[in-house]
């Protein structure tokens, strides 16, 4: 994924139609936030087996795929709008995670972070 490309694409298609004044990071934040609700809402009642075979449900799974799109879209669009740049906070993140869940403690459980024992 090329993206800085798809951000360029993102920000001329906002410029197109006149919605800079809108996307404040606030807001896109927010839309962020409601997408990533709307992606949940097509798990909500599925089983965990049925959660994980969604791609034999085709209907369910374009829904889940233009979610998750959305999604996409707004997370690439705030961090524009905030001048993150992805790839280094994701590494950045990574690397945070690493230390907070060293694999000697971490393997086969899902504790958070500060429930690991040492």
């Amino acid at each position: 994924m090329n993206v800085d490309a798809i951000q360029k694409s993102l920000r001329e298609f906002a410029e197109e139609r006149d919605w800079n004044r809108f996307h404040s990071p606030k807001n896109i934040a927010t839309a962020l936030a409601v997408e990533a609700a709307e992606l949940l809402e097509n798990f909500q009642w599925l089983t965990e087996e049925e959660s994980r075979r969604l791609a034999e449900r085709p209907e369910e799974f374009r829904a889940v795929r233009e979610e998750i799109a959305d999604v996409q879209i707004y997370l690439l669009r705030l961090a524009d709008l905030l001048d993150i740049g992805l790839e280094a906070a994701v590494r950045d993140k990574l690397a945070l995670n690493a230390a907070k869940y060293p694999v000697a403690l971490a393997k086969g459980n899902a504790l958070k972070y500060n429930r690991l024992c040492p």
